[in-house]
């Protein structure tokens, strides 16, 4: 009993020390992100990192989800002579939500994982130590470029899932269907507001800015994680564990912001 309240108490002061390193991470990232000088070269290649190399992905992935999302709505509402809403049904559903969600799952998979394993890396060969030896500020050079990259290319990754999500919506509905076109769209217009289209960005500025803290501070942080191990072995161990805080963090962020916007 003794030894399993312990354990349980370990648990608590490891997890409580984990998330303050990790929110004084992220007020140190964010001081230098809003103080001078700034480096444009290495945010541009961040953001290629990020948003350009994931544009082929986020393309597949959203012209399939807008079919799916087509089909499962056109079954459900022929069955009550509500064809027409179909478009407004896909916008709705792809923009508020599944639109920022699975570009940040996709993200996360993509580009956190690279980011953790690379400034993981970073740590375990004492590249950042040389960095502070050389009078190199670690987070100017290394975590800002990425926050900011994020920041910036999650939201139009997301817009672009938007686009491309309700262009497959459209290849099912009206194409393979047979549902007209201008009620397709009209729907839409119709229904589809500027409140929607902000629920969205916010979402995506917030997952954004979650992935890139969370992957970031998890390898920028990994000597001090005594659960992950040394090595190689640690970098992988860390790796996971950001990607997973890193979806339970955009679920849970989803729904909050969900609730307070609706």
């Amino acid at each position: 009993m003794f030894a399993a309240v312990a354990r349980l108490g370990n648990n608590v002061f490891y997890y409580v020390e984990q998330t303050g390193m990790m929110m004084l991470f992220l007020l140190q990232a964010f001081g230098r992100i809003l103080t001078p000088p700034y480096r444009l070269a290495p945010i541009v290649r961040q953001i290629h990192f990020i948003g350009a190399r994931s544009t082929l992905v986020i393309a597949v992935a959203g012209t399939f989800t807008g079919m799916v999302v087509a089909l499962q709505f056109y079954d459900t509402l022929v069955r009550f002579g509500s064809v027409a809403l179909l478009g407004s049904a896909v916008a709705l559903g792809i923009i508020r939500e599944l639109g920022p969600v699975l570009t940040a799952l996709v993200v996360i998979g993509r580009a956190g994982s690279a980011i953790c394993a690379e400034i993981g890396i970073m740590r375990t060969d004492q590249q950042i130590e040389a960095l502070d030896c050389m009078a190199i500020d670690p987070f100017r050079f290394v975590i800002e470029p990425k926050l900011v990259a994020g920041l910036v290319a999650v939201p139009i990754l997301t817009c672009f899932f938007d686009v491309v999500g309700i262009f497959g919506g459209y290849l099912v509905g009206v194409v393979l269907f047979g549902v007209s076109e201008a009620s397709y769209f009209q729907g839409m217009i119709d229904t589809v507001g500027w409140h929607d289209v902000l629920m969205g960005l916010t979402k995506s500025v917030i997952f954004g800015l979650l992935i890139v803290w969370i992957a970031a501070a998890r390898g920028f942080l990994l000597h001090r994680d005594r659960a992950a191990g040394f090595g190689a072995e640690a970098v992988g161990r860390s790796t996971t564990n950001a990607v997973v805080l890193s979806i339970i963090c955009v679920l849970v962020a989803d729904y909050l912001v969900s609730a307070l916007m609706l």
